[in-house]
């Protein structure tokens, strides 16, 4: 596929910054390739509704799924990094700020859902437990529903009321593309109150999911 088929303005690779969460109150759309800038990589190219590169993914993994994948904005800064857990009995990823390297803040960890019950559910993300483990450090927790293989997901913001009920709201969405370009690209609109970088993180993680 021509990249110029997916955005002409891919070849300028002009950097852009989505809105950020509430800052214009609106939906950010963006336009996901699952495919590399890169000749000889794996990954994504994220544009805007200009065609402006956003974000970018790169992986040189031969064969399977990489065990750490970094998201970069379009100058190459190191966003957010997925990493999958090591010696883990359950599937888990953890997602970190920046590059990944100690001692970056984790933000969540993300599980999979291997229910063997008919259910719309395929991941959750959590805050990362409290340093003392005594419970997790207040945050939303996201669920994330539907099929990643048929590019068809929305991504649920849930919080605790203080009246000790559950709050939940859809932040983000996933669907195929009015033209017929295939499941390689895809939309991804994202809600005023998430940030459309934790969005495509989520993203990330379903493929390596999906991938292990």
């Amino acid at each position: 596929m021509n990249k110029t088929k997916v955005h002409p303005n891919v070849a300028a690779a002009s950097p852009a910054v989505p809105a950020a969460a509430g800052e214009k109150g609106e939906a950010v759309s963006l336009t996901v390739w699952r495919r590399s800038l890169l000749f000889n990589g794996k990954g994504f190219t994220v544009f805007d509704t200009n065609g402006n590169l956003v974000f970018r993914v790169e992986t040189y993994a031969r064969g399977g799924s990489p065990r750490e994948v970094v998201l970069m904005d379009a100058e190459g800064v190191a966003l957010l990094t997925v990493r999958r857990k090591k010696l883990s009995l359950a599937e888990e990823w953890l997602v970190y700020d920046g590059d990944g390297d100690e001692p970056a803040p984790r933000r969540f960890t993300a599980r999979r859902n291997r229910s063997l019950l008919r259910t719309k559910s395929l991941a959750r993300l959590s805050p990362p437990r409290s340093l003392d483990g005594t419970g997790d450090v207040p945050g939303c927790r996201y669920d994330v529903e539907g099929s990643y293989a048929g590019r068809s997901l929305d991504m649920f913001a849930c919080t605790s009321s203080a009246s000790g009920g559950n709050q939940r709201r859809r932040v983000a969405s996933v669907c195929r593309k009015e033209a017929a370009v295939g499941l390689d690209v895809f939309r991804l609109v994202v809600e005023p109150d998430l940030e459309p970088a934790l969005a495509m993180a989520v993203v990330i993680l379903l493929d390596q999911m999906n991938a292990s």
